[in-house]
């Protein structure tokens, strides 16, 4: 068994002031970042996803989509949090490049090599993964769900995950869908990790 801690989307843009932000989606980060602590220390590989949309996205409401612009390539929205502490050799994976893709799941992104996450996460060996971020109902949710239907062992990180709420309870069934596809959840507290 080997560990992979999954950071997704931890943007400004879905920060509160960013174009699309969640409810108290920076509480996210300070627990992020234990987490991010513990697994740098214990030698796991960390992957960080972003949104990275083309200015132009059949993503966004003005070409189709149901989203306001956010995360556009190379904007201050697109950045990390600057309070997230990703340490050197993070594998940073981007998503929603191609201006047909909607680009939730980390699955769906790639590295700066070109290979997808999920091939650079079999090539490290890893077997389980520990999913956090934001935001709960879109992009953590569709990476849950696409780990588990790839066959990794699957843990949703509680404490760290907000929901963007479209409609009120979004994120409670994001959880249990989560849950009932297979998906433990743990909290700092019960965070045990195979290097």
């Amino acid at each position: 068994m080997k560990d992979a801690l999954l950071v997704v989307d931890v943007q400004n843009d879905f920060c509160p002031g960013g174009s699309l932000a969640v409810a108290d989606g920076a509480t996210v980060v300070p627990i992020l970042n234990q987490y991010i602590e513990r697994a740098a220390t214990a030698g796991i590989p960390i992957f960080a996803s972003r949104d990275w949309h083309p200015a132009q996205t059949a993503h966004f409401s003005a070409y189709g989509g149901r989203w306001p612009p956010h995360c556009v390539q190379g904007t201050s929205g697109a950045a990390f949090h600057p309070d997230l502490r990703l340490p050197a050799g993070t594998v940073v994976v981007s998503k929603g490049m191609n201006p047909a893709d909607e680009g939730y799941s980390l699955f769906e992104a790639r590295l700066e090599d070109g290979r997808d996450a999920l091939t650079a996460l079999r090539e490290l060996g890893v077997t389980r993964v520990h999913v956090g971020g934001l935001a709960t109902d879109y992009c953590v949710r569709a990476t849950a769900l696409d780990a588990l239907a790839a066959g990794f062992d699957t843990f949703l990180l509680a404490d760290a995950i907000r929901a963007v709420e479209v409609q009120l309870g979004d994120g409670a069934r994001a959880i249990e869908e989560m849950r009932a596809a297979g998906a433990q959840e743990e909290t700092l507290e019960h965070f045990h990790l195979m290097a």
